[in-house]
C-alpha cells in the first residue's frame, strides 16, 4: 500500500524569486517523516509539487522508481498522494459531505449517489472523532472542526502517502491525541506519512525520521531518536537557539493597589458563547486566555470588537467608559484584534503587502489623496521590524508562507498604534524561530505600556509568556491564575472542571 518517493534536484521559481534550490532526498516506503524548517524554508512548496498543486521549474519527482508529473491535485490523489493543507481548502456554503467528495462525487448511473456519500462521510467523520451531521454546512463549524473535516477528506481519498501540514494547529489536546492514534493505525496499515509541524514535541513523539530544510535547501535527514528538540530547532535555524521565551518582567501593580487598568470589561455576554464575563488588563501586562475549543474565548473577543451580537455592562479604556459597535470604532478608540483565522479574517490575501499593511490606517496616507510612496516606506519599515521574509515587496499576501503571512497580519493590526492588543492564536502555524521573535515583540509591546491579551491553545505558551491567565469553561470565566501558580496542570484542571 505504501509509496516510496525521491526528489531529484527540485528547483522552483516564482517569477524572479527562487524558493527551492536543487532539493534532493528520499522518502522510503512506509515511514513517518517529520519535515522541519522555518517559515519560508520551502517545505510547503515542495509538498505542493509532490501533490500536484505546483510544478517544478527544474528537476523530477520519482514515485516507486518512476518519474511522475502531476498536473493537478486530482492526478496526485489518483496515485494515492493526498495533502492536508495548512490553510483550509473548504467551500463554506457546501455541506460536510459535499466538501469531502467535491470533485470525487459518487454516482449511481447519471445521478449523484447522495446516500452513499453521506454514509461514507459519517464513517470518516467517526474516524477523526467529529460528531456532526454530514448535511451540516461547513460555515457553521468552528476552526477546529474544519481542521477535522480536512483530515476526514484526506481519509476518504484512500491515501497511500498522506502529507499533513500543521494538522494540530487548532485542535484541543484530546483531539490531538485522537489524531495521533489515527496516524498510528494508518502507519500500521502501511501508509507513508509526511508530518509538517513546528511543534517539536509532536514531531519527537510521532515520527521515525526528521528531514530538515533551510532557505529552500535540503539540510539533513536523521532518525528522530538521535535528536533532542533543541538540536532540531538549531538545525532549522542554522544557529544555536537561545531561550524561547523572554525573561518575565515583574507583574504590573493591580487595580486593587490603585493602578488604573488599561482595559476593563464588566458583564460581557455573547449569546450562545459567553456569559457575564469580566476582566481587566493593566498597562504593561500580558494577560492570557486559556480554555478548550468551544469555551468561548474567541467569540468573547469577537463580541467585544463588535463582530458578534453582544451585551455588556461597561467597557473602560484608561478609566473612560467607551462604546464599541464595530471594529472601526474599536480601532479608533485604541483597541485592536488579530484573528486566529489569518487567511479568512486577518488578511486580504488577494491584496498586495502594502495594501494589507495600511488598510486599518488609511486616513494617515490619504490627505486628501492616497500616497503610495509613504505606504511603501511604511512597508519597508514593517518588513524589517517584523522579519517578514519576501523576495519582493510587490507581491500579493497569498504568495507569502504561512508564518510570514502571520507576521504581516501582526504588523497590520499594530500599525494604527493601539493601546490594547488582542492576539488570538498569534503563533499558529509559525516556526520556532519566528515564535521567539513574536514572543519578544509581545514583551516589547508590554514594556511600552500597552495592554496585551493573548488567546492561545498552547498552554506552555501562556505559562512562558503571561503575567496572569484567565481560564474559560463553557462560556464562563472559570478562574484567574496568577504568576505564582501558572503551570500547564493548573490551567488544564480549570479548563476541564477537574480542579479540586
Amino acid at each position: 500500500m505504501s509509496i516510496a518517493v525521491r526528489f531529484e534536484n527540485i528547483v522552483k521559481e516564482f517569477g524572479t524569486v527562487r524558493v527551492l534550490h536543487g532539493v534532493s532526498f528520499e522518502l522510503p516506503r512506509g515511514g513517518v517523516y517529520g519535515l522541519l524548517g522555518e517559515n519560508g524554508a520551502g517545505k510547503s512548496t515542495l509538498m505542493k509539487i509532490l501533490s500536484g498543486y505546483e510544478q517544478p521549474t527544474e528537476g523530477a519527482v520519482f514515485v516507486d522508481g518512476e518519474a511522475r508529473v502531476f498536473n493537478n491535485s486530482r492526478a496526485a490523489e489518483a496515485a494515492g498522494i493526498v495533502l492536508i493543507h495548512q490553510e483550509f481548502n473548504l467551500a463554506e456554503d457546501l455541506t460536510i459531505a459535499q466538501n469531502i467528495f467535491l470533485g470525487h462525487e459518487k454516482k449511481r448511473g447519471w445521478w449523484l449517489d447522495d446516500a452513499a456519500m453521506r454514509t461514507e462521510t459519517a464513517r470518516v467523520l467517526a474516524q477523526v472523532g467529529l460528531d456532526k451531521n454530514p448535511d451540516m454546512p461547513v460555515r457553521h463549524l468552528i476552526v477546529a472542526e474544519k481542521q477535522l473535516v480536512e483530515i476526514a477528506k484526506a481519509l476518504a481519498r484512500n491515501a497511500r502517502l498522506l502529507i499533513m501540514d500543521e494538522p494540530t494547529a487548532s485542535l484541543t489536546p484530546g483531539e490531538t491525541e485522537a489524531l495521533f492514534r489515527l496516524m498510528g493505525r494508518l502507519h500500521e496499515a502501511g501508509v507513508t506519512i509526511v508530518y509538517i509541524s513546528h511543534k517539536l514535541d509532536e514531531v519527537e513523539r510521532t515520527t521515525n525520521e526528521v528531514i530538515v530544510m533551510r532557505d529552500g535547501r535540503f539540510v539533513t535527514r536523521r532518525p528522530t531518536a538521535e535528536l533532542t528538540r533543541r538540536e532540531m530547532a538549531n538545525l532549522m535555524v542554522g544557529r544555536e537557539l537561545s531561550d524561547l521565551y523572554p525573561p518575565k518582567d515583574p507583574s504590573p501593580a493591580p487595580s486593587s493597589a490603585g493602578a488604573m487598568p488599561r482595559l476593563k470589561v464588566v458583564g460581557m455576554t455573547v449569546p450562545g458563547w459567553a456569559q457575564d464575563v469580566g476582566f481587566e488588563v493593566m498597562p504593561g501586562e500580558i494577560l492570557g486566555f486559556a480554555g478548550l475549543v468551544g469555551a468561548g474565548r474567541t467569540e468573547l473577543f469577537e463580541g467585544l470588537l463588535g463582530l458578534r451580537p453582544h451585551s455588556v455592562e461597561r467597557i473602560e479604556l484608561d478609566g473612560h467608559e467607551i462604546r464599541i459597535r464595530n471594529p472601526r470604532e474599536a480601532v479608533a478608540q485604541g483597541l485592536t484584534y488579530l484573528s486566529e483565522d489569518r487567511k479568512g479574517k486577518g488578511l486580504h490575501v488577494g491584496f498586495g503587502l502594502r495594501e494589507n499593511l495600511t488598510l486599518m490606517a488609511l486616513e494617515h496616507y490619504a490627505k486628501p489623496w492616497l500616497r503610495p510612496g509613504d505606504e511603501m516606506r511604511a512597508l519597508q519599515t514593517a518588513v524589517k521590524d517584523f522579519g517578514i521574509r519576501t523576495g519582493s515587496l510587490d507581491i500579493r499576501a497569498s504568495s507569502l508562507s504561512g508564518g510570514n503571512q502571520q507576521k504581516l497580519a501582526l504588523a497590520k493590526v499594530l500599525h494604527p498604534k493601539p493601546k490594547v492588543i488582542v492576539l488570538d492564536e498569534p503563533t499558529r502555524g509559525v516556526d520556532v524561530g519566528a515564535k521567539r521573535d513574536i514572543y519578544f515583540l509581545i514583551q516589547r509591546l508590554a514594556r511600552e505600556g500597552h495592554g496585551v491579551i493573548v488567546v492561545s491553545s498552547e498552554l506552555m505558551e501562556l505559562v512562558g509568556l503571561c503575567h496572569r491567565v484567565a481560564v474559560m469553561r463553557a462560556g464562563r470565566l472559570e478562574a484567574m491564575v496568577d504568576a505564582q501558580h501558572l503551570t500547564e496542570e493548573e490551567l488544564i484542571s480549570h479548563a476541564t472542571g477537574t480542579k479540586n
